[in-house]
């Protein structure tokens, strides 16, 4: 039987398997940015793919709190035009 990861949604604290979360990431130089790959190093933290989990996230600035530094809002607009399929 293979391993499956699991991991938790910083805004609804559900876990979740990895693949079906999306990752954000800070790198190395300190950008945050969405990881579509799930392979971009640094720290990174999950969130459920629904628009409600997204917007909590926006509102409560989870982001912030994930990556202990102020996360511009121009960040939450990079990763909404990401690609990632937000479910509605």
């Amino acid at each position: 039987m293979k391993h499956i990861p699991v991991r938790t949604c910083i805004v609804c604290r559900t876990p979740n398997s990895k693949r079906e979360l999306l990752r954000i990431v800070r790198t190395p130089e300190g950008e945050i940015l969405p990881d579509l790959t799930g392979k971009v190093a640094g720290r990174g933290c999950y969130i459920c793919a629904s628009e409600e989990c997204f917007e909590k996230m926006f509102a409560k600035k989870l982001l912030s709190r994930a990556f202990k530094r102020e996360v511009p809002k121009e960040v939450y607009d990079k990763i909404r035009a990401s690609g990632y399929e937000i479910k509605r």
